[in-house]
C-alpha cells in the first residue's frame, strides 16, 4: 500500500470543537512556521548588566520603548504603576520617575464581582450586573521628539519629556493635563489624546505647535489646536502609520492626517465596532496598524478597517479574563513577521498566554509564556520583552525555554477508509535535524473512544512504530534544544480487520 502523507496545512485552528480541527494543528506552544516549515522559536535569557546581573526593572512594566541618540546611544524605557525608567545600551538603568508622579494600579479594578451591591441581592452564580465603575490597570505611552523621551501614565495625566542629561522627566510646560496618552507624528507635532483638563473629556484630541512641544494654545500664528471626536467611546491610543496617523477608541477607529492651516488637521471615522480592548493592544507595522478587540482582531490598512480572519479566536477569546484585559499587550516581532498579544487566561490576573500572528504568511499560532510588555528589535539587537518579574529578557536567542517544551499537536486525522481500521508499522519523517525532536501518536477507533498514545518516538529515516486505529493525532516535541524543522511525515499503514 502507498504510504499516507500527512499534509498538515501550517498554522493553528481552534475553533470550537476537536473535530473540527481534523487535519489541521490544533495545539501548538513556542512554534511558528517559516518557508511552510513548521520550527520551534527562538529562546531567550535574561539580559545581562555589565556586573552580569540580570536587568530588573522593579516592578510590573505595561509601557516600552527604545531608541537610538543622536550621538548612536541606545536606550530603552519602561513604565510601571509608579516608575519610570531608563536603560542604557550596556544594561545599566536609571529611574526617571517625574516628581509628584501619581501612583496607579497594578491590577485592573472593577467593582462588580464580590461584594459589590447588597447581601443576598442576585443568586449564587449569577454575574452581578454592569453597575460598577471600571479602573484600568496602569499604562504608558512612550514615544521620541528627537532623542528626547515623551512619556505620559494613563492614570497620571501629565506629558513628561526627558532629555537625557536630566536627573528625572519633566512636564511639559503647558501642555493639556488628564491625559490618557500622548504620542509625536511624523509632522513634529505632539499629540495629547483624552485630555479632559478636568472636564471629564476623554474624546478630545490636542496638539502643540509644530516643533514647539511647549505652545498649546491655537492663534492665527501657530498650527497647534485642539478638537473632539465624534465617538461615543473613549479614546485609548493613537500610532502613527503611512501618511497619517490612526485613534482608535473603545469602539472605533479614526484617522488623523495633516492638512496644513488653518484646519491643520482632518480627522475621519474609518471604522465602527472595532474597539480596542486595551491601551497596548496594537501594533503597527508596513503592512498596517492591528489589534485585539473584545471579540476580534482588526487591521488598519488601505485606507479601511477590516477584521481579520481568526483560526485561534474561539479559543483565546472564551478563555480571556475580562476583567483584567486593560493589561493586554503586543508586542512586534519583525524578525519573523509577527506580533504577539500577550493576555490572561480565565484562571489568571496577569498575562500567561500570548497569541501571536504572522502577518506575511497569514499564520496565527498559541502558546504558554509569561511576558508583561516588551519592544522589537531595532535600536536593540534582539526583541526585548519583560517577565511579570520585572526581569528583561532578550529573544530570539538560542533555544533554551526555561523548562518548556516547544510543540505542535494535530487534531483528528482520518486514516481509515470507511469501517477499516489501519495498521501503522512505519513513518517516514521529514525533519532536518533528526533525533532533535520526538513523535507521538494518539488513536481511536471512533470520535468518542478512549485514545491510546504510542511513543514517544526519536526521529529515525525511518522510524519503526506500532499503532493502529481509524483516526489518529500526532505530536510532535522539541527533545534537544537545536532549530529543527519538521515538513510532511509520512505513514506506512495497511488495512486491519473490519470493526
Amino acid at each position: 500500500m502507498p504510504l499516507i502523507p500527512l499534509q498538515i496545512p501550517k498554522g493553528a485552528y481552534r475553533n470550537g470543537t476537536e473535530y473540527m480541527s481534523q487535519g489541521r494543528w490544533r495545539d501548538v506552544n513556542l512554534i511558528r512556521w517559516h518557508e511552510d516549515a513548521l520550527r520551534p522559536v527562538g529562546g531567550w535569557r535574561p539580559r545581562a548588566s555589565s556586573s552580569n546581573a540580570s536587568v530588573d526593572i522593579g516592578g510590573v512594566v505595561r509601557g516600552a520603548h527604545s531608541w537610538i541618540t543622536n550621538d548612536g546611544s541606545r536606550y530603552a524605557a519602561f513604565g510601571t504603576h509608579s516608575s519610570l525608567v531608563a536603560m542604557l545600551e550596556s544594561s545599566v538603568t536609571s529611574t526617571i520617575t517625574p516628581a509628584g508622579l501619581t501612583t496607579g494600579r497594578v491590577d485592573a479594578t472593577i467593582n462588580t464581582g464580590w461584594g459589590s451591591g447588597g447581601w443576598g441581592l442576585f443568586g449564587w452564580g449569577v454575574a452581578r450586573p454592569d453597575l460598577g465603575a471600571i479602573l484600568r490597570a496602569t499604562t504608558w505611552s512612550l514615544d521620541n521628539w528627537g532623542e528626547e523621551l515623551i512619556a505620559c501614565s494613563s492614570d497620571d495625566g501629565v506629558i513628561y519629556s526627558w532629555d537625557l542629561a536630566a536627573a528625572t522627566a519633566t512636564a511639559i510646560s503647558n501642555a493639556p493635563t488628564g491625559c490618557a496618552g500622548a504620542f509625536v507624528t511624523e509632522e513634529r507635532f505632539l499629540v495629547a489624546l483624552g485630555c479632559d483638563d478636568a472636564s471629564d473629556n476623554n474624546r478630545r484630541v490636542a496638539w502643540s505647535d509644530q516643533e514647539d512641544y511647549d505652545t498649546w494654545t491655537p492663534v492665527a500664528t501657530n498650527q497647534s489646536g485642539d478638537i473632539d471626536l465624534q465617538t461615543t467611546g473613549e479614546i485609548l491610543a493613537a500610532v502613527k502609520t503611512r501618511g497619517q496617523s490612526i485613534i482608535l477608541t473603545t469602539q472605533d477607529c479614526h484617522t488623523m492626517t495633516y492638512q496644513g492651516p488653518p484646519f491643520v488637521y482632518g480627522f475621519e471615522r474609518v471604522g465602527t465596532s472595532c474597539g480596542l480592548i486595551s491601551a497596548g493592544a496594537y501594533a503597527s507595522v508596513d503592512a498596517g496598524v492591528f489589534w485585539m478587540g473584545r471579540r476580534g482582531f482588526f487591521v488598519y490598512s488601505g485606507g479601511q478597517v477590516r477584521e481579520l480572519p481568526c483560526e485561534v479566536g474561539d479559543y483565546v477569546f472564551s478563555n480571556l479574563n475580562y476583567d483584567q484585559a486593560s493589561k493586554i499587550q503586543a508586542i512586534v516581532n519583525s524578525q519573523w513577521n509577527e506580533i504577539w498579544w500577550f493576555y490572561q487566561s480565565q484562571d489568571s490576573d496577569e498575562c500567561d498566554k500570548y497569541v501571536a500572528f504572522d502577518y506575511v504568511e497569514g499564520v496565527w499560532v498559541t502558546g504558554d509564556l509569561e511576558r508583561t510588555s516588551g519592544v522589537d528589535r531595532g535600536a536593540f539587537r534582539n526583541v526585548l520583552m519583560i517577565g511579570s518579574d520585572g526581569i528583561v529578557y532578550e529573544h530570539e536567542i538560542g533555544f533554551d525555554y526555561d523548562g518548556a517544551t516547544p510543540y505542535a499537536e494535530t487534531g483528528p486525522i482520518s486514516i481509515g477508509a470507511g469501517d477499516r481500521l489501519m495498521k501503522v508499522k512505519e513513518v517516514i519523517p521529514d525533519e532536518k535535524t533528526q533525533g532533535d525532536a520526538q513523535l507521538k501518536f494518539k488513536t481511536r477507533n471512533y470520535p468518542n473512544a478512549v485514545e491510546t498514545e504510542s511513543g514517544p518516538y526519536s526521529t529515525a529515516n525511518p522510524t519503526p512504530v506500532r499503532f493502529q486505529g481509524r483516526q489518529v493525532r500526532m505530536r510532535i516535541e522539541g527533545v534537544e534544544a537545536a532549530d529543527w524543522r519538521v515538513g510532511i511525515m509520512r505513514l506506512d499503514a495497511r488495512e486491519g480487520s473490519r470493526r
